[in-house]
């Protein structure tokens, strides 16, 4: 087992990336020593297999993309043969592991304690686990061979596959903009006004790398994050949920302003129609700013 991403996101060729990222990087643990760009990547016809993100990555580090037959499910026989021993060894072990026909438990486990465990399984249990058709551990085999990883020239590189499209983005004087956020570095202070290419980590928008002409320029770093982690997905319910707010206080406003304009003057307008509790009447002006 090279690598793995746990999560609740749905398939897409970043998340497909970053797996593939954290199977070719060197692993902190100590005894977990498999790692390397493999020389041929087999998938399936998937959207996030077949997408052009994932076909520069492999002309970029390089490796061969292979794909399956369709309609030929025995080509995926030993991934699927793993998802099997995770059901019959490791998910049963869980709390709130429920099969199909039993009252549902109410024990619960998080994300991050189901990944705790998930990595302790194939670390301490699969890897040195006899496999039924070697008859040696998966570990054992990889250290047995003398095989020498083939990584990358640079984590730069690597980086292509853990990063998003990139973004295009000018340089001001206060840093680069994105995503509502200002980002800085004192690199940054002789580009200033010129194009640049960022590219981020979506689970960690406290730094973005910036490139100009194709090369790596800087880290740049959001002063507002630093120190933090939070993710794009936890930034943008913040900011859904703020203007949700904001809108909910000037339709609030608007509402009592309308009030107040009909017992100031309810002759000024005797044809207007009544206000009622969700829709207070609005100019026009109020409208186009609600609607953006």
């Amino acid at each position: 087992m090279a690598g793995y991403r746990l999560g609740f996101a749905a398939p897409s060729a970043l998340q497909t990336a970053l797996a593939l990222r954290d199977a070719i990087a060197p692993k902190a643990d100590p005894h977990w020593h498999v790692c390397g760009i493999p020389q041929i990547f087999y998938a399936d016809h998937g959207s996030d297999f077949t997408s052009q993100h994932l076909e520069q990555v492999a002309a970029d580090l390089p490796m061969a993309l292979v794909f399956s037959t369709p309609g030929m499910p025995r080509g995926r026989g030993r991934i699927e043969r793993f998802f099997e021993t995770l059901a019959q060894l490791f998910l049963c072990t869980v709390p709130g592991y429920a099969p199909a026909g039993t009252p549902r438990p109410s024990t619960t486990v998080t994300l991050a304690d189901l990944e705790r465990r998930l990595r302790r399984f194939l670390v301490e249990d699969y890897h040195r686990r006899v496999h039924g058709e070697t008859g040696t551990p998966p570990q054992a085999r990889w250290e047995a061979g003398g095989f020498l990883p083939r990584l990358p020239e640079s984590t730069a590189q690597l980086d292509l596959l853990l990063l998003t499209v990139p973004k295009p983005r000018r340089v001001h004087q206060d840093g680069i903009r994105f995503q509502g956020l200002r980002y800085i570095d004192l690199t940054l202070a002789a580009y200033v006004g010129e194009p640049v290419t960022i590219r981020y980590d979506p689970r960690d928008l406290a730094e973005i790398r910036v490139y100009h002409r194709d090369g790596f320029l800087c880290r740049a770093i959001c002063p507002e994050l630093a120190g933090a982690t939070i993710e794009l997905k936890d930034l943008v319910r913040a900011r859904d949920a703020r203007r949700r707010e904001l809108r909910a206080g000037i339709l609030g406003r608007a509402k009592l302003v309308d009030l107040l304009l009909r017992a100031v003057a309810p002759e000024a307008a005797p044809d207007a129609p009544p206000a009622t509790p969700d829709e207070p009447p609005t100019t026009p002006r109020l409208k186009r700013y609600l609607n953006e």
